[in-house]
């Protein structure tokens, strides 16, 4: 996989590519990155990407000609064949399933917005996909654009290390995580639950399953109605939204 970032400000993403599980994936070569300041590609001669907007309003509107441009350029004029995604809080909400729908691809453009907004014809007759990672508003959309990055490039195979780290996170079967323990089997007079320690390991997944229930149906419990459950886990969702 190959990523583009079209930003006015690569300082601000540099060091996240730069550490942890992003670093070792590069230096493994599982995937690259480019960091594009689409200023670069203005036609205007101080570098101006905005202006103010028709009609009137506060604040100042992404034109569309640099965007455009720079576009061209990491696509090499062929924008229809990689996915092209604006962050934006008015893009679909982001969750699990897109980051691993965008893990399938090969080649990924993120455009990175400041000001007031972009010039709707971006929107209209360039992008692919709208993402927001939340209902808030940030200064820019770099923040947004490493978390898509993080949790699609830790789903490229070999990434993690181990194969089963990914597809047992939050999210990925639809529920929530069950709990972790580790040593010491006591700390402090709160024990590892025993099963844990049986080594049956049918009843641990068997635990698990139903601890990922019972927190997804405490904390997110409209994540279980788009489950498949068995009888036994519909008596504990019973029991647990009484």
């Amino acid at each position: 996989m190959h990523i583009d970032v079209l930003t006015l400000f690569p300082e601000m993403i540099e060091g996240v590519f730069d550490a942890s599980i992003l670093k070792k994936a590069r230096e493994n070569e599982k995937f690259s990155y480019n960091l594009v300041n689409f200023r670069d590609y203005s036609e205007n001669k101080h570098g101006k990407v905005d202006d103010y907007p028709y009609g009137g309003g506060a604040g100042m509107v992404l034109t569309p000609q640099p965007v455009f441009d720079a576009v061209d350029a990491v696509t090499n004029g062929k924008p229809m064949n990689s996915r092209i995604i604006l962050m934006c809080p008015q893009g679909e909400p982001y969750n699990q399933k897109k980051a691993e729908e965008l893990a399938e691809e090969d080649h990924l453009v993120f455009i990175c917005g400041h000001y007031e907004g972009y010039d709707e014809r971006i929107r209209k007759h360039l992008v692919t996909d709208e993402i927001s990672i939340g209902d808030y508003v940030l200064t820019g959309g770099e923040l947004g654009a490493m978390v898509v990055i993080d949790s699609v490039v830790r789903l490229l195979p070999d990434v993690l290390g181990n194969d089963e780290s990914a597809p047992g996170d939050s999210f990925s079967t639809g529920l929530l995580e069950h709990p972790h323990y580790t040593r010491p089997a006591d700390f402090r007079g709160m024990k590892v639950p025993d099963i844990l320690l049986s080594g049956n390991h049918a009843k641990i997944d068997d635990w698990r399953r139903k601890e990922s229930l019972k927190r997804t149906l405490e904390r997110r419990s409209e994540l279980v109605n788009e489950q498949q459950l068995t009888d036994e886990e519909r008596n504990v969702w019973g029991k647990n939204s009484e």
